[in-house]
């Protein structure tokens, strides 16, 4: 190929000093075709092929390849073929005989004529997308993958984070109430993947059958879904960018936490700092063109949707309720009761008819147990030899007072001593902890030990009067005998001092 200084001296001689072809093909000792050609190009057009290249050994076999490359479609992306393994099976299992670079030229070719082509988009403001992003944070000195909430504003570029420690059913809805919250509206519509939390099953035509939660949030706030192609992330690209930006610049370094409220106030500040940024191509700042999307967006109603996860269940035999693999317990009077549980991030609520019946921290661990030792006091002060092995109790801090005050009724009472000491534990359910605490501590110092005893001494704490202990209707109390002091006593110990 002749380079571009060579077309400048023939071009410039012929066109503008008049020399003709064939003087040119003579001085500078080329082919008059070739001068014909540097007259039309102002530069070397380079090769051009006529006709697509034969391969007559490959023919045969392009079939093969053909479905090996359709097959990987619909394939993992990290378990695609290359073009050598391709090349591999042809030889090994159709016998192909030809070489590695023609397989390899094909392979090349039909992946760039069967790649997919986007169209440029326009997005209107009040519309917004959604995800979900894992990554690692320290909370609580504890390393653990947090799962994080994403909502987009495609338009502004806008975006809301919020941290679970799981993907669930009630951090997908609560990441929805949270993001309406912090926008101070709902978008008009929100596009997703195919995420279970939403969809319960494809029927195709694109036609979706969505999750009772899912329906009843949509419902509740009115929006207007949208949902990807299946395995097409790039339908909802922007979101996936966001996820992604929100990763490594709002969770690099990693976090360190001790809750996932502190977290998630970090997250929303990275989030407004970030509309002061204006991004390439735009003449206004993120903040400015998020006027217009929350002009767009629609009210919000006049109360938030309840976020949580509902199941309806029964209570076991041991006052127990299963909620995702953890067990939960209930007062022992609803034992086999059907109750509703309403799952939520930070906690599990049980509720029997219109009744909350119990409220435990959520835990996120598999076959925890999760007690309230309250729930079971009722069944302990008939089972009192249970006491001592009792799970529930198990790890309940109690002042060191209470041991004392149960020594003291077992060394008076007995046996009976336990379930005295199981009323008195009881008072937790009725009376604030620091009042029973204090009382417990008084009849400790008083040795007033019995459960009438603590309550009387409770309820002059509360009623804000001194206490007046009938020893005669208490006869398991230890009496004590006062006797008058006399003169002669008083000379007796004098009289032994002088000695």
């Amino acid at each position: 190929m002749y380079i571009v200084d060579m077309y400048l001296r023939v071009r410039k001689a012929c066109l503008v000093e008049g020399m003709s072809i064939r003087e040119a093909s003579r001085v500078f000792g080329l082919h008059r075709d070739t001068v014909r050609k540097m007259l039309s190009h102002p530069v070397p057009p380079g090769y051009r092929r006529k006709r697509p290249p034969r391969r007559p050994k490959l023919e045969p076999y392009t079939g093969a390849i053909d479905r090996i490359l359709e097959d990987d479609r619909s394939a993992p992306k990290k378990q695609r073929h290359t073009a050598k393994r391709i090349f591999d099976r042809l030889r090994d299992e159709h016998g192909f005989d030809g070489g590695y670079t023609i397989v390899k030229d094909y392979v090349r070719e039909r992946r760039r004529v069967v790649r997919e082509m986007f169209v440029p988009l326009e997005h209107p403001p009040g519309h917004a997308q959604c995800d979900f992003g894992q990554a690692w944070a320290f909370v609580g000195g504890e390393k653990r993958r947090i799962h994080y909430f994403v909502m987009s504003l495609p338009h502004s570029d806008g975006i809301f984070i919020k941290a679970y420690p799981g993907e669930t059913t009630e951090a997908f809805c609560d990441g929805h109430v949270s993001a309406f919250r912090y926008l101070g509206g709902v978008p008009q519509s929100i596009l997703y993947d195919n995420t279970k939390l939403a969809v319960a099953r494809i029927l195709g035509g694109g036609r979706r059958k969505r999750t009772r939660a899912f329906t009843e949030l949509q419902s509740h706030y009115l929006f207007t879904d949208r949902f990807g192609r299946v395995g097409k992330g790039n339908d909802k690209g922007i979101v996936e960018g966001m996820v992604g930006y929100g990763r490594r610049n709002f969770l690099v370094p990693i976090p360190r936490v001790e809750d996932f409220d502190e977290l998630n106030v970090h997250l929303e500040a990275e989030c407004m700092e970030r509309l002061d940024a204006r991004l390439r191509g735009h003449t206004e700042t993120i903040g400015e063109r998020m006027e217009r999307d929350l002009g767009a967006l629609l009210p919000l109603p006049a109360a938030p949707y309840d976020a949580s996860d509902k199941h309806a269940t029964r209570v076991s035999s041991q006052s127990l309720v299963r909620y995702r693999t953890n067990d939960y317990s209930v007062p022992v009077a609803f034992g086999h009761r059907d109750v509703l549980v309403r799952g939520y991030v930070d906690e599990v609520v049980i509720s029997c008819g219109t009744e909350v019946i119990a409220r435990h921290r959520r835990s996120y661990e598999h076959g925890d147990f999760v007690f309230d030792p309250l729930h079971y006091l009722p069944l302990l002060e008939r089972k009192t030899g249970a006491l001592d092995q009792a799970a529930p109790l198990a790890g309940w801090d109690l002042p060191e007072e209470y041991g004392k005050l149960r020594r003291l009724q077992e060394a008076r009472m007995g046996k009976p001593g336990k379930r005295e000491f199981v009323r008195v534990l009881r008072l937790l359910e009725t009376f604030p902890d620091d009042e029973v605490h204090a009382a417990v501590r008084d009849a400790v110092e008083r040795g007033a030990t019995g459960y009438d005893a603590v309550k009387h001494l409770l309820l002059c704490r509360i009623e804000g009067r001194p206490p007046r202990l009938d020893l005669e209707l208490h006869p398991y109390l230890p009496s004590v005998t006062v006797g008058t002091t006399s003169a002669q006593d008083y000379m007796k110990l004098l009289g032994g001092k002088a000695s």
